[in-house]
């Protein structure tokens, strides 16, 4: 997309608006695919989390892509997308009994990571088929807030308790058919992701009828100019020699699996926000936008740099601006960061927008969650509408406060 198809959207769709460029999302899918193509068998299930929006899950359908989904709802969502229940894994985290059963009713397939539910799940329903996921205790990324495989982590079983695994489901005589394991996001050492791999394969020896293994995701971004990212075609040369090496001792052509969101929406994103104030200080000067962490909240809740861009002054002269929001709270997306000039009225876009961003917006000082609009095929489609009051008041009962009259 040019700026000037961005700044159109603004201007149609109103700001804060969110953007995904489709052709983008397809590239990624393909790039990952083709990164696997040695592999007889390659299923790449997208994690809903990272950008939830039914029109993007019926994009992932097309391209042939399974969904990983953490919530009944998440499950729900992508059936309303036209998902068949096999079609997608339930990889939950302390969730109930109850919730976990209502997504196997559906035909989901089941991903646990706790040895409390593996065993009464395996009591209760030894027939049906479940993956185990496991804690490999291997830290990635070296952020502990989306790192998930380090050993305080409250996912997964740690490889520590195979032995308690083996005793339930020997006990319970349950079908495991999967394997699982995600280290968590921004993987930058292919070399670590591949050790952790090794306890995967370790790990599934334990278990003769094995129908897929999970690798998980949390393959690294850039999030500006010349930032490392992931090689997933290094990784995906080196993890398929392996792979089919294990399956040709392991007996059987096993499905080779993963499970990414952000590698597939993330660059696909943008966020536009309109400049309300710049204001200068002693020491600062501040832009301040239509928005703030209501809308994207992953600069404040771990310190995830975007690359912002001023497209209404691209060519502009470059100064330092700290961009904040318009929320009554402490809501900085950026320090002292070169961009070029802002004046009031300005479209600033937010790179990397696709993940993990429209999906953790709130109404927080009761502001509107903002649109989204999809690019595809050259044309901007809205795909969700702009909150209005309405929607503010839409579950909340007013109740009657008036002092009850007492009878003289």
């Amino acid at each position: 997309m040019t700026n000037t198809q961005l700044l159109k959207i603004a201007k149609d769709f109103e700001s804060p608006v969110y953007v995904y460029n489709s052709e983008i999302i397809t590239q990624q899918y393909k790039r990952l695919t083709s990164a696997f193509s040695k592999v007889e068998k390659v299923k790449v299930n997208y994690a809903v989390k990272a950008l939830s929006n039914i029109s993007i899950l019926k994009l992932m359908k097309t391209l042939g892509a399974g969904l990983d989904t953490v919530s009944i709802q998440e499950v729900q969502l992508g059936i309303a997308a036209g998902y068949k229940a096999e079609q997608i894994i339930f990889t939950p985290n302390g969730v109930s009994l109850e919730e976990i059963e209502n997504a196997a009713k559906l035909g989901c397939q089941i991903n646990i990571d706790n040895l409390s539910i593996l065993e009464q799940f395996g009591t209760k329903h030894p027939n049906i088929p479940v993956c185990i996921r496991i804690n490999p205790h291997v830290m990635a990324g070296g952020n502990t807030n989306i790192s998930v495989g380090h050993i305080d982590s409250k996912f997964g079983i740690s490889i520590h308790q195979i032995p308690h695994i083996l005793r339930i489901v020997e006990n319970t005589n349950m079908n495991i058919n999967g394997i699982h394991m995600h280290t968590g996001s921004d993987i930058l050492d292919i070399d670590v992701f591949l050790y952790a791999s090794e306890i995967l394969f370790e790990t599934a020896k334990n278990f003769k009828n094995l129908d897929f293994i999970d690798f998980g995701s949390g393959f690294k971004v850039p999030y500006k100019p010349g930032d490392i990212e992931t090689n997933i075609e290094e990784f995906g040369e080196k993890l398929s020699v392996r792979f089919n090496e294990f399956c040709k001792d392991y007996g059987k052509e096993l499905i080779l699996a993963f499970e990414p969101g952000k590698f597939l929406v993330s660059e696909a994103g943008q966020f536009l926000a309109k400049v309300n104030v710049v204001k200068q200080t002693t020491s600062t000067v501040f832009a301040q936008i239509d928005s703030g962490f209501n809308h994207l909240i992953r600069p404040m809740l771990y310190g995830s740099q975007h690359e912002i861009e001023n497209i209404s002054n691209p060519k502009g002269r470059e100064r330092f601006y700290s961009v904040v929001g318009y929320i009554c709270e402490t809501d900085t997306f950026a320090n002292n960061r070169r961009i070029s000039e802002i004046n009031e009225g300005d479209i600033l876009t937010f790179k990397n927008a696709g993940a993990y961003c429209y999906s953790m917006a709130s109404n927080y000082n009761s502001r509107y969650r903002p649109a989204e609009v999809l690019w595809h095929n050259g044309e901007a489609h809205l795909i969700r509408k702009r909150e209005t009051f309405d929607d503010i008041l839409n579950n909340q009962i007013q109740i009657d406060l008036e002092p009850k009259k007492v009878k003289a």
